[in-house]
């Protein structure tokens, strides 16, 4: 069976779930949030030491091979692209248009987000090297230090091959702990959706913000079902530029019900290799940075819902200047969610009213209930970025084998 179809089971048994069992129970209901997010944390559990081992294998490969300035030149540019052109989409389409109002609450003053930027910096170089090991968010972090491993162990083969061996076994021992944990994924995906179901239902049943989430439902449309597709075609030459659509469907559904760019990293992981057939030098390398830099989606969820939460409090027409400023302001601070692989998109909402002030600073507070639905689009998006963006590096560098789609997992 595909594992795509074994995920979309589990999530179709999770909605059924949800409505057959005793949601409503208060002692009930905390026990199903408590296995949801129990499961959730065992999904990331074999993200860091298979992102670690696999990246020194990738670097060191990609430095013997010549291809990391070009492997990282296409990574970069295609992050920076799409981050321009998801922010983009969200704008436009907020501006095209005019969803209703939300009716405006009574603010409650709480404390706005910020981003550490300096403590990020710092974060990247601990006091112990060891200590960059533990870092299970910020995946930025460990992948310093594997970049660091790989790139020193290429330099005198001979003298690191035993490192070099090590790593390359760890690599490959993990990523079989990770097929075995895609597996059981699919089944905890029933608990999973049950549990964000519950919480969609009390969003979405007095129907304030079903426009907002259509509009962003039309977007994923868009961006992933026409102009990634094209983006294919025509960079890649690639006739069948839906196969990779359909080598993301597990990945795509799995990274809306957990709403987090980093636990999908090793189903991206496996679909790269058994479906699309992206080696391990190219997929090491890209996946990481996709995962910690290419947040568009983020970019995208929160200009929309700024924007909307303007027009809910003033009828006149937002200043170009204005637009311009959201753009640029969700464009750049996207880049600086590497450390929130969770609620990244609400938190740069927060930032965006924060920094427009003019009595905005808590206006945020209108679409907090619809936080769960910003952010599980925006893991969605920046998980097809990730696909569609290591897929270009692969083809672009000459690092894939192409496999017919009917060998696809």
């Amino acid at each position: 069976m595909k594992v795509w179809i074994k995920y979309l089971i589990g999530i179709a048994l999770g909605v059924l779930a949800a409505f057959l069992l005793p949601t409503d129970d208060a002692a009930f209901l905390g026990f199903i949030s408590f296995l949801s997010e129990l499961f959730i944390r065992m999904g990331r559990y074999i993200v860091l030491p298979l992102v670690f081992f696999t990246a020194i294998v990738s670097v060191n490969n990609l430095r013997k091979s010549n291809l990391m300035l070009r492997t990282a030149v296409w990574t970069i540019a295609i992050i920076i692209l799409s981050s321009l052109l998801l922010t983009l989409v969200g704008i436009v389409s907020i501006l095209l248009v005019k969803l209703p109002r939300i009716p405006i609450t009574v603010d409650v003053a709480t404390q706005v987000q910020k981003i550490n930027v300096t403590g990020m910096i710092l974060s990247l170089f601990p006091e112990s090297a060891f200590s960059a090991i533990l870092e299970g968010s910020f995946l930025l972090v460990p992948l310093v230090l594997a970049f660091l491993v790989g790139w020193e162990s290429a330099s005198e083969e001979l003298t690191f091959k035993p490192l070099y061996s090590f790593a390359d076994s760890a690599a490959k021992l993990f990523y079989n702990i990770t097929n075995f944990a895609t597996e059981v994924l699919a089944v905890f995906a029933v608990i999973i959706t049950c549990c964000w179901v519950v919480r969609f239902s009390d969003v979405i049943a007095p129907g304030i913000y079903t426009p907002m989430i259509l509009m962003f439902l039309v977007d994923f449309v868009i961006v992933v079902g026409i102009i990634y597709p094209l983006v294919l075609f025509f960079v890649c030459h690639d006739k069948h530029p839906y196969r990779v659509l359909y080598a993301s469907l597990a990945s795509l559904m799995f990274s809306f019900f957990t709403a987090d760019s980093n636990i999908t990293l090793p189903l991206n992981y496996r679909h790269a290799r058994e479906s699309l057939g992206i080696r391990r030098r190219t997929r090491g390398f890209t996946y990481p940075l996709f995962s910690i830099f290419a947040r568009g989606g983020s970019a995208l969820t929160a200009s929309v819902s700024f924007i909307l939460i303007w027009r809910s409090y003033s009828s006149l027409t937002m200043p170009l200047s204005d637009i311009l400023w959201i753009f640029v302001l969700s464009f750049a601070l996207s880049f600086l969610l590497g450390g929130l692989p969770t609620g990244g998109a609400f938190i740069l909402l927060t930032i965006l009213c924060d920094k427009y002030a003019r009595g905005f600073e808590t206006s945020f507070l209108l679409l907090q209930p619809a936080s769960m639905i910003m952010c599980s689009f925006a893991a969605m998006f920046d998980t097809a970025t990730a696909m569609f963006g290591s897929y270009i590096v692969s083809v672009k560098t000459k690092t894939i084998e192409h496999h017919t789609i009917q060998h696809f997992i």
